[in-house]
């Protein structure tokens, strides 16, 4: 059964979290403190050997070669499509040729992608938007630097036959969601949902398939083609047509980072930017390496995924401003939205959230 969910409350989303285990996340975790596991876009030169310095003046005035600095970045999830733009920057070399030695680190049900970054354990990290200013909230100092996604692929999918055709006639019906997540607190008090029965989301399609009264949060990337394979007539409200619209995947790192080394943040956005701009094309080129890292997800579910991503990827904004692309509009937009719907207590100035001057120029 698949297994979706990218809420803060929830982990479970994608179908290999069940063959990945906590072990292997937990050598990731300790791997990130070594020399072979972090990532670095701009690297500094490399000391001198005994013998280099011994030697010759023509031979002491060649230029250094510089050292790949290793960094991570810890992703938001196990590895999918929805890391396309990340593999694609690792087997195309974008990130050696960036400077790194790049290591991506698979997220999980256990994994704080925010709090392994403010550590230091990794330079950098994937989270949701409004993650992003509920880690700020709690005094995790990070940082938006570029987003995958202009919009989120959240969806709640319903029974065609049940009655359901907006967010509005949620009332009196079963609503399998994390009842912290963000989103859905956005959308009970916009729609007026206190008659909804608000259910325990597992990350697990079995109840509402068997429920037609039932509604379960889940990705339009994702969900749809189980679905589809079980031969289950649905529909999907999108949560970004209820006008909660958050950027997802969104890269981030820390303040720290930003301070004492931009030029390391500006390549990594550079070259992630670049893959995602690759992958874009040769999507079915890149899938087997994604796979390596999550063999439950077959290529023709990859393949599923990816297609219908390339609009949340490179839609919107992105269409015309470029890859990556986050605006302050949207950012101050979805921080009210948080404060109204009393996810955050207070807003804070949006220019401390997020930040586009790493991302190439148009």
């Amino acid at each position: 059964m698949k297994l979706f969910n990218r809420t803060r409350t929830l982990a479970m989303k994608r179908p290999a979290a069940t063959s990945l285990s906590l072990v292997m996340i937990s050598s990731l975790l300790a791997a990130c403190g070594s020399s072979t596991t972090s990532v670095s876009s701009s690297a500094p030169t490399a000391a001198p050997t005994t013998a280099a310095a011994t030697a010759s003046p023509a031979a002491s005035a060649a230029p250094a070669a510089k050292a790949a600095v290793p960094a991570t970045v810890v992703l938001n999830w196990f590895a999918e499509p929805e890391h396309g733009g990340n593999f694609a920057a690792l087997a195309k070399g974008f990130y050696k040729d960036a400077g790194f030695d790049m290591t991506l680190m698979p997220g999980g049900p256990s994994v704080s992608a925010t709090q392994i970054v403010a550590s230091g354990k990794a330079q950098f990290g994937m989270a949701n938007g409004d993650d992003i200013l509920v880690a700020r909230q709690e005094g995790i100092p990070v940082v938006a630097i570029a987003t995958s996604m202009q919009k989120s692929p959240q969806a709640l999918f319903y029974h065609k036959d049940s009655g359901v055709k907006d967010f509005a006639d949620l009332n009196s019906h079963k609503v399998y969601v994390a009842s912290t997540a963000s989103f859905w607190q956005f959308i009970k008090k916009k729609y007026k949902l206190d008659g909804a029965q608000e259910m325990k989301y597992t990350g697990q399609l079995v109840n509402f398939v068997s429920d037609k009264n039932a509604l379960t949060q889940g990705y339009v990337t994702s969900e749809p083609f189980t679905m589809d394979q079980q031969k289950v007539d649905y529909g999907t409200l999108l949560v970004a047509d209820s006008g909660y619209q958050i950027y997802a995947g969104v890269y981030f790192t820390t303040e720290k980072m930003i301070a004492e080394h931009p030029d390391q943040v500006k390549a990594f956005v550079e070259a992630t930017v670049k893959g995602w701009d690759y992958y874009k094309d040769h999507s079915e080129e890149i899938n087997p390496s994604i796979q390596t890292k999550n063999p439950d997800m077959g290529l023709d579910m990859m393949k599923f995924s990816a297609s219908k991503e390339m609009d949340f990827v490179f839609g919107g904004d992105a269409a015309t401003q470029g890859t990556g692309v986050m605006t302050k509009a949207r950012w101050e937009e979805v921080q009210k939205q948080m404060v109204d719907a009393g996810v955050l207590k207070s807003a804070e100035s949006i220019d401390k959230v997020f930040t586009t001057q790493f991302l190439p120029k148009k």
